[in-house]
């Protein structure tokens, strides 16, 4: 995991920041401190200065993985838990960058399309949530 996050800086962000890869619980946790959301979820960014108390731990911020969720979604998307935690990983790393595929008019989900294809990775979880609906 080490190698891939030092490919995305070098790659992607340009900048530095940490990964902390835990449970569900820690996720949901997380998401209930800071973002006033009661459940767990697969991954979490937190770009520098935006946390309550000021720790910033990377250069651009931090992002948290729930392994136990990238495990349930590699096996149900059938490749592996390393693919699934660098799919994560990418995706947290653009909302670093400042990217919302929440309104945003597909700026993100055309740019997380196009690294996965240069990173040789599974569809994202952008192009994902956009096949269920």
């Amino acid at each position: 995991m080490r190698a891939f996050q030092r490919r995305l800086v070098e790659e992607v962000t340009g900048g530095g920041f940490t990964c902390l890869l835990t449970t569900d619980a820690r996720l949901r946790e997380l998401n209930r401190q800071f973002l006033a959301h009661d459940y767990a979820t697969d991954v979490l960014s937190f770009p520098a200065g935006e946390e309550p108390d000021g720790a910033v731990l990377g250069g651009l911020g931090d992002i948290a993985i729930s392994v136990e969720r990238a495990a349930a979604q590699a096996a149900a998307f059938g490749h592996t838990i390393e693919q699934e935690i660098e799919i994560l990983m990418l995706h947290g790393a653009l909302h670093l960058l400042g990217m919302d595929h929440e309104n945003d008019r597909g700026r993100m989900a055309r740019s997380e399309s196009a690294w996965r294809r240069k990173l040789n990775l599974p569809h994202g979880l952008i192009s994902r949530a956009r096949k269920r609906k």
